[in-house]
């Protein structure tokens, strides 16, 4: 890419001169309120929304904001490299996007255009199981980019092994596998609207134009739209799955596994004993359970645990770019970010994405830069103090 991701800051001044300013705030935290100012309530709240009361999504936060950087003076910063090794793939900055099912409520674009974001800036995306484009299509639009595939794993043996063949056909060089959802959580803010995308279609892409999932349906999927939505809800997740079906997965994918959704480290030493390649430090964003641990207050116990053994991830609260320096301070490889692309993109479309993901990627630049580190490889536990928040 050349430069620094830094530069932007320098583009936004520049176009200044002739007057331009961006057209989404800079201060990513700003995002959710433009959205719910401009978005249905259904949309909204089905992204923007938690488990319960939201208390896991409100201590996701303060495990990050109770950490504070501790900058250093008069070390070398002025060329920096923001690249990392994260599952034998060299990316240019330690982020990727996090899967988001039904992008189509946010925007007609969809996760076509949340992908073409994330190629044209070289981040990893991740697409959801549950996307409103057919894999094959996220891929096409993104040519060679990199892209990952998460899995939430149905109950349908059939499905799941043609969604793993499906995947790897289509280019997707890792697979993400979703834990932590064997059921949906208690979600008030769609409870109240009686919000479930999934019920009308939508969301279900991958699955109604899967030859197993059909193969199970007496008619076409437009001929009796109803039955194939039950026989998604009836397939989506599975509760009974336990450590050794892990084992279905390795022989049905021959790239990276990495668990999203841990956060006990004796579940981490679980993945690294099952021959998994990483694991996601998430509570789902606080989506899934109330009154959980916030995701940075866990992710030291499992860097502990197998950071020798795996790559760990870490996913649910991040904001700012500085959130990104100090879950790298805790130990995390890179980061996925969630909610404000999903924002940018409800917003600005493709464009809205690219805007979230250069203004993270400014901002953890600069705070590096401003910190002392000319990359994050030599940031550690020591460039960060608790606060009592």
């Amino acid at each position: 890419m050349g430069g620094h991701w830094a530069d932007f800051q320098y583009e936004i001044y520049l176009n200044g001169m002739s007057g331009a300013v961006p057209r989404l705030p800079t201060d990513l935290t700003r995002l959710e309120e433009l959205t719910e100012q401009r978005l249905g309530p259904g949309p909204v709240g089905y992204v923007a929304g938690s488990a319960g009361a939201g208390s896991t999504a409100r201590a996701n936060r303060a495990a990050l904001d109770r950490r504070r950087i501790v900058p250093r003076m008069l070390r070398d910063v002025h060329e920096r490299d923001l690249s990392v090794e994260v599952l034998g793939r060299t990316l240019p900055a330690p982020l990727a996007l996090a899967p988001i099912g039904v992008l189509s409520i946010m925007h007609p674009d969809a996760e076509s255009a949340a992908a073409r974001a994330a190629a044209a800036r070289g981040v990893p995306f991740i697409l959801s199981s549950a996307s409103s484009t057919p894999l094959e299509q996220v891929a096409e639009a993104m040519g060679d980019a990199e892209r990952w595939f998460q899995l939430y794993w149905p109950k349908d043996p059939e499905v799941a092994r043609s969604f793993l063949s499906r995947a790897k056909a289509a280019g997707y060089t890792a697979l993400v596998v979703t834990l932590d959802t064997p059921m949906l959580a208690w979600r008030p803010r769609d409870l109240d609207q009686a919000y479930l995308p999934f019920l009308h279609g939508v969301g279900t892409a991958n699955y109604f134009s899967d030859p197993a999932f059909q193969a199970g349906l007496a008619k076409p999927v437009h001929e009796d739209p109803n039955a194939a939505v039950m026989r998604f809800v009836g397939m989506f997740s599975d509760p009974a799955k336990t450590w050794p079906d892990l084992a279905f997965l390795r022989e049905n994918w021959d790239g990276p596994i990495v668990l999203k959704g841990i956060l006990h480290p004796d579940d981490a030493r679980a993945a690294a004993d099952a021959g998994m390649d990483g694991v996601i430090v998430s509570n789902h964003g606080g989506r899934q359970v109330a009154g959980s641990i916030g995701a940075a207050d866990a992710l030291p116990g499992v860097v502990e645990a197998v950071g020798d053994r795996l790559t760990v991830l870490f996913d649910s609260g991040v904001r700012t770019g500085d959130d990104i320096f100090k879950a790298l301070a805790l130990g995390a490889r890179a980061v996925l970010v969630g909610r404000p692309y999903a924002y940018g993109l409800g917003l600005d479309g493709q464009a809205g994405v690219e805007h979230v993901i250069r203004c993270l990627l400014a901002e953890l630049d600069l705070t590096l830069a401003l910190s002392g580190h000319a990359g994050p490889g030599t940031v550690g536990p020591g460039d960060l103090a608790e606060s009592a928040v």
